[in-house]
């Protein structure tokens, strides 16, 4: 395999903002493959020349055409090191910052990690609480303060609402709690009890048979629980309840975590807090 083009996230911050703006460019050429790197805290000048320069330089030694480099450095100095760099520098904080500067009328305040920080305490607070919160109610640990639960996940075993909700809450502060729809509330052709009160608030993920299976054989290799047949049954099974329930539910088989945590907010119409 040839060797892939280097790729540098650099910020002042965590990196997670430039990585998420850089990557979603980078998906746009199918086929590629690249070697991320992501250096966060670059706050400085010194910081810019031992830690962002070597890299640059060994990727250009390297001869596999000129790094890429997605950066959000507020430090001007920094920035100008990078841009000389030799390397290929989309810098998204000159992009974005200057024109809205002359679109405002005024100057930004140029403060290194305002996109990630917790001056907004009652902000960060709220976000650790939906943690906390989602952590608590997985897979229908506890059946306390449901009703404070922005929206409640059902499903079979393994269709996605564990890593959904802990998204719903990292990303957007959301209180979501997940319960599982299994083989006793299939018999019974109910929901269970303690979710009938919430009904409002519950929304269905299901999954292909198939890739249930899947799944649950990488959990319990050959066992009933990931036999195909079974995961056909539940999954048809809690489809059915969702349906006599009037709950709405997405198929989660071929969609990525954000897209299913998007598109439950869009039906729920909860409002989105991004962090």
């Amino acid at each position: 395999m040839p060797d892939r083009r280097v790729v540098l996230f650099v910020s002042d911050g965590t990196g997670i903002t430039v990585q998420m703006l850089g990557h979603s460019l980078l998906t746009q050429f199918e086929g590629l493959e690249f070697k991320e790197i992501t250096l966060p805290f670059i706050d400085s000048l010194e910081k810019a020349e031992s830690e962002c320069m070597p890299r640059i330089r060994e990727a250009l030694a390297a001869g596999n055409g000129a790094p890429i480099v997605f950066s959000t450095l507020v430090n001007r100095e920094a920035r100008d090191v990078i841009r000389r760099s030799g390397a290929l520098v989309f810098d998204f904080f000159e992009t974005f910052i200057d024109p809205l500067e002359a679109g405002l009328g005024m100057k930004s305040n140029h403060t290194i990690g305002r996109s990630h920080s917790s001056a907004d305490k009652q902000d960060y607070k709220n976000r650790i609480e939906a943690i906390n919160f989602s952590m608590a109610h997985d897979d229908g640990a506890s059946h306390r303060d449901l009703a404070e639960a922005d929206v409640i996940l059902v499903g079979v075993s393994r269709s996605g609402k564990t890593p959904t909700s802990l998204y719903l809450a990292m990303q957007f502060g959301i209180k979501a709690a997940n319960y599982p729809l299994i083989p006793e509330d299939f018999e019974r052709k109910s929901l269970p009890e303690v979710l009938k009160t919430y009904r409002s608030k519950l929304y269905g993920l299901s999954i292909a048979p198939d890739r249930l299976s899947e799944i649950r054989q990488e959990r319990r290799p050959g066992s009933e629980y990931a036999r195909l047949s079974n995961c056909r049954f539940e999954v048809d099974q809690a489809e059915g309840m969702m349906r006599r329930e009037g709950i709405h539910w997405i198929n989660s088989t071929t969609k990525s975590i954000e897209e299913i945590a998007t598109t439950v907010l869009r039906d729920v119409k909860l409002e989105r807090h991004v962090y």
